[in-house]
């Protein structure tokens, strides 16, 4: 078992229809909750923070909240204007696990660096 909690962020139908309404292609797929939440980033934080769930979402959910944005459209000019908690709390659902067994067993790396 890893020291670790998992955040998941599930989108509810406001950020859906903020996806759809804010794509600035000609052609405009429609994007569903279902296809949406199909697969979803996992955020690890640390055991005891997943034990005050609340607390660090409070804490940091406007690092949530632009890093999902982000992950539809880079362009910043094109997320809402309003980010504050209530904002997220509408926008996005969050779950947490705080069994994380690695059933590799190798070294965990981060490939980005």
């Amino acid at each position: 078992m890893v020291n670790r909690g998992a955040v998941i962020v599930k989108y509810k139908e406001p950020f859906i229809q903020w996806i759809n309404e804010s794509d600035p292609s000609a052609e405009k797929p429609i994007v569903t909750i279902q296809n949406a939440n199909k697969e979803r980033t996992v955020y690890l934080i640390s055991d005891e923070d997943a034990e005050n769930i609340e607390e660090w979402i409070r804490a940091n959910y406007n690092t949530l909240f632009e890093n999902e944005l982000g992950g539809w459209y880079t362009n910043e000019t094109l997320w809402p204007n309003k980010r504050d908690f209530q904002t997220f709390q509408n926008w996005c659902e969050i779950e947490c696990h705080s069994l994380i067994f690695d059933m590799v067993g190798g070294e965990i790396y981060d490939d980005e660096i």
